[in-house]
Formats: C-alpha cells, sequence, structure tokens
C-alpha cells in the first residue's frame, strides 16, 4: 500500500523533472546553455550532445559561446546547430562559436508562453494518469481483500493529495517561466 503510493509519487516527480527540462530548452531571449540539451552533432559516428564535445558558456546576457576542446569539430558543430531548432545562426571564427540571441518580439513571446502552456497541461495529464493507474492498483487490491474500506479511502485521499501538489508545482513552473519569457 504505502510502496504503491511511494511509486506513484516518484512517477510525479520524474514528471515534473521531464517538465524543468522541457521548459529549460525554450529560450526566452536569454542565452542559456540548455538551449543546446538537444543538439546531437555526429561525432565519430555517434551522435554526441554539444556540452560534451565543447565548453558551453554564457559570455553576455544575450550570447552563448562554444569552445570545442577540439578545433576539428568546429565545423560539424556548427552544422549541427543549423541542422537543429534552435533559430539561431552561428558565428564561427575559427576559435570559438558565438550564438547570438535576438530579442524576442511580442508575438514571439506569446507563442512561446503558448507552448509553454501546451508543455504544463501535459505534464498534468501525465500527472493524472499516474493517479488513475494508483487507483486502480488499490481498487484492485480491495478487491482481492488485500486492504479494508477505510485503507482504500485513506489511499485515494492520499494520492489526490499528491495529484494536487503536483499539479500546484507544474502551475508555478508554468508561471515563473511565462514571466521570465514576458520580461524584456
Amino acid at each position: 500500500m504505502k510502496e504503491t503510493i511511494n511509486t506513484a509519487k516518484e512517477k510525479m516527480n520524474k514528471c515534473l523533472n521531464a517538465l524543468g527540462n522541457e521548459l529549460a530548452s525554450v529560450r526566452a531571449g536569454r542565452a542559456n546553455p540548455a538551449v543546446l540539451d538537444k543538439v546531437l552533432v555526429d561525432y565519430y559516428g555517434a551522435p554526441t550532445p554539444v556540452n560534451q564535445m565543447a565548453a558551453v558558456s554564457v559570455s553576455e546576457a544575450r550570447i552563448l559561446v562554444i569552445q570545442p576542446w577540439d578545433k576539428s569539430t568546429l565545423k560539424m558543430i556548427e552544422k549541427s546547430i543549423l541542422a537543429s531548432d534552435v533559430g539561431i545562426t552561428p558565428t564561427n571564427d575559427g576559435n570559438v562559436i558565438r550564438l547570438a540571441f535576438p530579442q524576442l518580439t511580442e508575438e514571439r513571446r506569446k507563442e512561446l508562453c503558448k507552448t509553454v502552456k501546451k508543455y504544463g497541461e501535459e505534464a498534468k495529464v501525465t500527472v493524472r494518469n499516474v493517479r488513475r493507474d494508483t487507483m486502480d492498483k488499490l481498487k484492485a487490491k480491495k478487491k482481492n481483500s488485500e486492504i479494508t474500506e477505510d485503507d482504500l479511502k485513506d489511499c485515494e485521499k492520499k494520492v489526490q493529495d499528491l495529484t494536487d501538489k503536483f499539479c500546484a508545482d507544474i502551475d508555478k513552473a508554468i508561471a515563473d517561466k511565462e514571466k521570465e519569457i514576458m520580461t524584456v
């Protein structure tokens, strides 16, 4: 019974962490190394993340500097960034690659907010699915006489409280990201 609730909590936590990763990859006008997390470079036949091939740092508020450890990979990294959905054209000076993040337009900010809300809704659906699966497991235990009616009601309340808490956390994360996006 307790392990069922702990499993649900674990799954909901994973969902919240996944949402955090999704939100980090949404660029909000400021230079953020997380936008490169999904960019893979074909390095000797193996898709390799940029952050494993180079030092990625923020030099100014809107400029990201990528300094490869192996200078011969400069062109490959540049090509991978161009092919990705980052939406920024890299500038290569022979030693480092610079990504200059443009100022976001009002229209683009609103578009990004919609995307962020969509991520939030998807996360909430996942949390609710975990709740439903957990409730089904608990009801099955009740049906098999493994737990009593009182235990079932108690556990259902705990699972619902857990769901409410994670939905509130998701709402807060979305609100914070929207505030970050809309700040000029």
